[in-house]
């Protein structure tokens, strides 16, 4: 492609991977009705489906933000949110400045145009630049914008509304009256389309919330050195999100492999096994963390020259840190799938295989894989949130991802300095969490309905 030549990072590739891997399971799931039942369940759920779309808002700006190219006149790698949301990263001031603010946070010496100084705020160069008033038209200009924010979403929504009436009465071959009013009471068996277009609206309206006033205002306010927390907490997605999966993959086949060979072989398999994850068990995960992550950057400051730029050096710890959480964190999932598969192992159809010559593998392939892994799939929703946590702890005390990439923990950890200030810099702090809690908590809405869908305890109740 002319002008722009693309940049695989490490995680990147991994995350590609992972997309393609999540298309080729929902293919194979749309084929075969006992794996949809379940996950119909699932998205019949009002708070699992407000969660899923939520989740999906988070993910569109994570994948954005994986690709990643430079330009020909242009050495810097960006990624394609970069080139989104251009303005957000270029236009900084000179220091903090609260959210829609039109000066900076600070009295400095200002020289006015008649040779006078005195200590002011003094004006943005772009935070509200284009007004000449401020004190008297800022709130006035702010509504305004947030009020053909709201026509404009309003607008498309409904537009959305009419399109999906228009399409589903086509497919029903009825009336379009008649297929509002199924929309608007819900059948059973049906998705919960009041609660999919409420979602969808607020999603919407807080878009275009932040295309009308981003380009006049710096909506979070500025950090130290003035750049965008709105920025800061949009590239913060991407971290949260390579930290929650990545480790996810590196954690399954520990988990997986080893806790179904100690319930099905038992013996001194088994023996051995449980000496593995409860020797491990037995080191503090942080302290662990720290000594890897510690080893790495060593590593890295003796052999710099195989790793060209700050972001491929960036991109290596945050691979590593990745790939130490999942080596800390298979044993819960591994004793779950050990029980379990030593319960299977004695059921009757288990045991005429093994009266019939069935080999140990296709065995474990065939019968025990297949019925433990809604517990997998169960756990690794579960787990997700507590990864997203851990990175901004890991961060906070100093070992998570490096101090050049934008994650919430980041962001976090350098406001204990600004929660100091008199007068108190607070909106990195809330904002690193606003964004965090809406992750964590749709995390746990959705996987909560995951569980009550694939749970057979809970189906059977």
């Amino acid at each position: 492609m002319g002008g722009i030549q693309f940049v695989f990072l490490w995680t990147d590739v991994l995350i590609y991977l992972l997309v393609i891997s999540i298309g080729g399971f929902v293919f194979h799931t749309l084929k075969h009705e006992h794996l949809k039942a379940p996950w119909r369940l699932v998205f019949q759920r009002r708070l699992g489906m407000a969660a899923f779309l939520i989740l999906m808002s988070y993910v569109c700006i994570g994948l954005l933000d994986s690709v990643h190219y430079k330009k020909a006149d242009d050495p810097e790698i960006i990624s394609l949110l970069d080139d989104l949301v251009g303005g957000l990263r270029t236009r900084e001031e000179k220091t903090y400045s609260a959210p829609f603010a039109t000066h900076l946070f600070s009295k400095e010496t200002v020289e006015y145009q008649d040779g006078t100084k005195a200590r002011d705020y003094p004006r943005l160069k772009y935070g509200g630049a284009h007004l000449l008033d401020p004190q008297r038209d800022k709130w006035t200009d702010i509504m305004q914008r947030t009020l053909q924010a709201a026509l404009i979403a309003l607008s498309v929504w409904i537009l959305s509304i009419a399109v999906l009436v228009f399409w589903l009465s086509w497919r029903k071959q009825q009336a379009w009256k008649s297929t509002i009013a199924e929309l608007w009471r819900g059948q059973d068996g049906a998705l919960p389309w009041k609660v999919i277009l409420s979602t969808l609206g607020l999603l919407l309206l807080l878009l275009v919330l932040v295309i009308q006033l981003s380009p006049y205002y710096h909506i979070l306010g500025t950090d130290k050195v003035g750049e965008n927390v709105l920025y800061q907490s949009l590239k913060s997605i991407r971290t949260g999100l390579v930290i929650g999966t990545l480790t996810t993959l590196f954690m399954l086949p520990f988990a997986v492999t080893l806790g179904i060979m100690a319930g099905y072989f038992r013996g001194w398999v088994d023996d051995v096994i449980q000496y593995l994850y409860t020797t491990l068990n037995s080191i503090p995960g942080v302290l662990l963390i720290a000594a890897a992550v510690l080893m790495l950057q060593v590593y890295m400051s003796n052999h710099s020259e195989q790793f060209g730029d700050v972001i491929s050096r960036a991109d290596a710890r945050l691979l590593f840190l990745c790939l130490i959480l999942g080596v800390t964190s298979w044993t819960g999932l591994c004793r779950l799938l050990r029980g379990e598969a030593m319960k299977i192992s004695q059921v009757e159809y288990i045991q005429a295989s093994h009266a019939f010559g069935t080999r140990h593998l296709r065995v474990i392939s065939r019968h025990i894989l297949p019925n433990v892994m809604h517990i997998v799939l169960i756990s690794v929703v579960l787990d997700f949130s507590g990864l997203v946590l851990a990175e901004a702890v890991l961060s906070y005390v100093g070992v998570g991802v490096d101090p050049t990439t934008n994650s919430w923990g980041n962001m976090i950890n350098s406001a204990r300095l600004e929660m100091a200030r008199e007068p108190m810099v607070w909106w990195s702090l809330i904002a690193a969490f606003s964004f965090m809690f809406v992750l964590v908590l749709a995390a746990n809405l959705f996987s909560d309905a995951v569980r009550d869908a694939f749970d057979p305890r809970i189906q059977r109740k």
